[in-house]
């Protein structure tokens, strides 16, 4: 459930019609619901109530706008994080320290340090390598690092090949048959606090199967390392649970997500972590768009839209679905071809598609915009960086500014032997 309705007509954000915020900022534009967002985190938590000891860290990349994070962190989610600028905002948004989650198989030096400085409350450690360089920097500045091993379970998720992440031949994590001894000599080293392991297998799983697997072997693990003599008090076990993105299509839901983790994990005896990311801001956000013009075509006509693949990247780059519905629908139905007016083929969201009747002007939305599509965006073609918009009730704000081309423009600089 989200709060984007038609009332009288006309698409509404909650109690704001979609229109009067785009006639005030323009398009394209992100919409934000903070009703949606405030439901989904509850809902995800009351899915959780059963577990007796637990830890929600809602995932930066999906959304790492302040204010969204600021409605999150009211709500009682920590933050996941892959970077020291996701840090950087997850702590100005008011999450606290200890309830962060710095994952990642990059992070630098000088972002360890900062973690530590900030007091973050776990590392996830990618390779043995990096426990390594953690332990040696946490000691070295007088800290001890909280941190969990990330295990590669070589479990399929059957997700896109572009966001599976726990397939042996994926990046991420160490192998799993290596887990146990690489967990057992960083645990040994000064400086760092090995407290458990980790394991996130991929996004937008649509079954739960791949995530029991992946959680069943975690736990042989788990026993194999406290059988070794080293402690295991928290294990964190990922996000990856999916949205509906076409109308129709039937995803877990988190009470069965907490049902099925409840009834795997009855006899571990730890804090159990999670990551969640699209199944909070997925459904919570929509990107506003209007029609340029219609573009007659050899078999359906072309519908170009001011947004484009820089705004919202997921369709060019995994041929994703968004719904596309007009902000104020007569009733009347085409089939077209909606692309924007980027200087690429790959500017193109949906081909064949029965959509609302639109024309030049008329305004329209991609829905489930709410994860991985503001925080993608780029300024390819030099057009400008997509604003974003939160709308409480009645109430709405720019949470982020539109970006002009000539704000870029002023930051480069020509050298003076170009003179």
């Amino acid at each position: 459930m989200d709060h984007f309705e038609l009332r009288n007509g006309v698409l509404h954000a909650e109690d704001v019609p979609v229109p009067a915020i785009a006639q005030a900022v323009g398009t394209p534009v992100y919409i934000y619901s903070r009703a949606t967002l405030t439901r989904h985190a509850r809902v995800f938590l009351e899915g959780l109530a059963a577990l007796p000891k637990k830890h929600v860290a809602f995932a930066v990349k999906s959304n790492p706008n302040v204010a969204v994070l600021r409605v999150l962190a009211r709500e009682g989610l920590g933050a996941d994080v892959v970077s020291g600028g996701e840090m950087e905002r997850a702590l100005a948004a008011g999450v606290a320290p200890e309830g962060i989650v710095f994952s990642g198989v990059g992070k630098t030096a000088a972002e360890m340090l900062r973690g530590l400085e900030a007091g973050i409350g776990q590392f996830n450690l990618e390779s043995e390598e990096e426990g390594v360089e953690l332990a040696q920097i946490a000691a070295a500045h007088g800290f001890t690092a909280r941190a969990a091993l990330r295990v590669n379970p070589d479990v399929d998720a059957e997700t896109h090949g572009k966001i599976s992440t726990g397939k042996a031949e994926n990046k991420f994590g160490v192998p799993f048959d290596r887990a146990a001894g690489i967990y057992g000599r960083l645990a040994a080293l000064p400086g760092i606090e090995m407290r458990g392991l980790a394991v996130h297998i991929g996004s937008q799983l649509a079954k739960l199967d791949p995530l029991e697997a992946a959680f069943v072997r975690m736990g042989e693990l788990m026993r194999e390392v406290r059988a070794q003599g080293d402690a295991i008090t928290h294990m964190d076990l990922g996000g990856g649970v999916g949205v509906p993105y076409k109308a129709g299509e039937v995803f877990p839901s988190p009470a069965e997500y907490g049902a099925m983790v409840a009834r795997v994990t009855a006899d571990w005896d730890v804090t159990l972590m999670f990551e969640p990311g699209r199944v909070i801001s997925g459904n919570a956000g929509v990107l506003v768009t209007q029609v340029v013009r219609v573009k007659p075509g050899v078999s359906a006509p072309f519908v170009i839209v001011d947004a484009a693949m820089n705004d919202l990247a997921r369709p060019a780059l995994y041929d994703a679905w968004h719904d596309f519905i007009a902000a104020e629908p007569n009733g009347a139905t085409m089939v077209a071809n909606i692309v924007g007016p980027i200087c690429e083929t790959s500017d193109t969201f949906a081909m064949g598609r029965t959509i609302d009747a639109v024309g030049p002007g008329d305004l329209a939305v991609f829905r489930t915009a709410g994860a991985y599509g503001a925080t993608m965006a780029n300024t390819y073609n030099s057009r400008a960086l997509v604003p974003e918009v939160m709308v409480d009730g009645d109430k709405w704000a720019i949470v982020a500014e539109r970006i002009q081309p000539a704000t870029i423009l002023a930051a480069e600089q020509v050298p003076d032997w170009l003179d």
